[in-house]
């Protein structure tokens, strides 16, 4: 009798595995309450896929699909500029659930490095800066054998307006530990390492980039008198505001000092549309690479607008309110 079942049950197996995802592929499947239509965007932080994604929602529901050759980190940015991560990994689906007015109450399923983040997010929820700060070094240390202690490192131990430099060395030296052919830990490690030479009092890490224009752009350019690094992103009016402020104080002091903006758009097309209209004549550098640019991630540039305050090539004061950077340059030059 088990015979004659034998071509459904096969029939059956073929159906399951033609609606599910490939081992090359990784999928997103979510529902959002209080939202009927609308979009948000999505990139890899690691590098993995070229460039950012949209994704639509339609009747509170949307879908995603994407290649996927090996596990990596995907940052979903929202309306709010909020950005929530989805671990991705060959072969695999998950599903998101959430309302639309407390994305902090997200939560994502299927795999167990995002039930970890999720987990970590209920257990920060409430939580202030400085106690949020020290659950995450703690949980990023219990956790380093997951990618998820990388992203919470990056997020909330250096992507704060004073990063814990050292404590973040010492957890991602033992995630290096855990991890070792983890090509993100060890990156991580390498730019860290670099990092402690560029805190305030140091001299600026050395560098070499092109800004959009062609131009040679380098810490050696920078290492004369007062200079200004920015970081930027056409999607922020903070950092949009700093350029203006800072190029209304430069024309008022006759250029006496030197800035160089560096962008975390997807692409400089974006950056170039963005500026045209704003008359910004110092250099501006967008690799295309958002955080993860070798530049942006050796200066430790982790938030947008994040800046760097120079005196003849040493770093004075770092991620300073546009304010108070502004009211610094009047008293250096």
């Amino acid at each position: 009798m088990m015979h004659r079942h034998l071509p459904l049950l096969t029939l059956l197996a073929l159906l399951l595995t033609a609606c599910g995802t490939d081992s090359k592929h990784f999928k997103i499947e979510g529902r959002f309450l209080h939202i009927n239509q609308g979009e948000f965007y999505i990139y890899s932080e690691d590098g993995e896929t070229d460039g950012i994604d949209t994704i639509k929602v339609e009747g509170g529901r949307f879908a995603y699909e994407t290649a996927c050759q090996r596990p990596s980190t995907l940052i979903m940015v929202f309306p709010n500029f909020s950005r929530q991560p989805v671990f991705a990994e060959p072969g695999k689906t998950v599903s998101i659930e959430g309302d639309a007015s407390h994305l902090k109450q997200m939560e994502v399923k299927g795999t167990d490095d995002n039930v970890l983040m999720t987990a970590f997010r209920r257990q920060v929820a409430d939580a202030s800066p400085p106690e949020t700060r020290k659950l995450a070094a703690k949980f990023a240390e219990n956790h380093a054998d997951s990618r998820v202690s990388t992203y919470i490192v990056k997020t909330y131990l250096l992507a704060t307006a004073e990063p814990d430099l050292r404590e973040a060395l010492r957890i991602t030296n033992i995630m290096t530990d855990k991890q070792p052919r983890n090509g993100e830990v060890a990156r991580l490690q390498q730019s860290l390492k670099a990092l402690t030479q560029g805190s305030v009092g140091n001299r600026l890490p050395a560098f070499s980039a092109r800004d959009m224009q062609g131009r040679s752009v380098s810490a050696a350019a920078l290492s004369k008198g007062v200079a200004v690094i920015t970081l930027y992103a056409s999607w922020n009016y903070d950092s949009m505001d700093l350029l203006r402020r800072l190029k209304m104080l430069r024309r008022q002091k006759g250029n006496r000092f030197e800035i160089a903006t560096f962008s975390v758009d997807a692409s400089s097309r974006e950056t170039y549309n963005a500026l045209r209209y704003d008359s910004i004549a110092w250099p501006v550098v967008c690799d295309g690479r958002m955080f993860e640019g070798e530049t942006v991630a050796r200066l430790g540039l982790r938030t947008v607008p994040a800046n760097l305050l120079l005196r003849d090539g040493r770093i004075i004061a770092r991620n300073l309110s546009t304010q108070d950077l502004i009211k610094r340059i009047e008293q250096s030059i």
